[in-house]
């Protein structure tokens, strides 16, 4: 029976749920999505911020020479 790779069904989404409310406990899911939601956040600002061009500086004046007389 060859092994197919793809989506996982519903029962198998149920216990991959099963095995992390196991692992990390029920009050501990919240905080990580929370933070991995703020991390994805972060990475598309950069991607953002990336991707705009650098804002021209302005040029400066020349210095004039001073005059001691």
């Amino acid at each position: 029976m060859p092994m197919l790779l793809g989506m996982p069904s519903g029962w198998e989404l149920m216990v991959v749920v099963l095995v992390i409310v196991l692992l990390f406990g029920a009050s501990k899911i919240p905080a990580l999505m929370r933070g991995m939601g703020q991390g994805i956040g972060e990475f598309k600002k950069g991607l953002r911020e990336g991707n705009e061009p650098e804002p021209a500086k302005p040029a400066e004046p020349p210095k004039q020479p001073e005059n001691k007389a």
